[in-house]
């Protein structure tokens, strides 16, 4: 049973929570396009909805705290919007298993990362 928000929030509310939905994905460096993609829906029903055109459904708020690692409560104005550690859902879903790696595979892990952020910086050096 999906909940319409619509039914909770007046005009006010929805513009607030449009303005927050916005602020979200453009802290973590995402486009409309992809937010929509990451929550399989179409990119014209996300667009309506950061305009605040249209209220998604509860369970789509809950996915939009999901994919966008914050609370739904940062997204209605009853916390801060804060951006996450790492931009990436992806690589955020995979940096929390890290833990769970045997210290070997940690250190490898490490060490892969230590060299493609340096490959990376040489890049940029070489591009200047």
């Amino acid at each position: 049973m999906s909940v319409s928000l619509s039914r909770w929030i007046c005009e006010e509310d929805m513009q607030l929570f449009a303005a927050r939905l916005k602020e979200a994905r453009e802290v973590r460096k995402m486009t409309q396009a992809r937010l929509a993609e990451l929550l399989s829906v179409d990119r014209r029903v996300y667009n309506r909805w950061e305009r605040g055109i249209s209220v998604p459904q509860l369970d789509a708020v809950v996915r939009m705290a999901q994919v966008l690692q914050t609370s739904v409560d940062s997204l209605v104005g009853l916390a801060p919007v804060t951006p996450p550690q790492i931009h990436n859902p992806h690589l955020q879903a995979l940096a929390a298993q890290m833990d769970s790696l045997s210290d070997e595979d940690q250190q490898a892990l490490i060490v892969l990362m230590d060299s493609l952020l340096k490959r990376s910086k040489m890049t940029q050096l070489l591009i200047l």
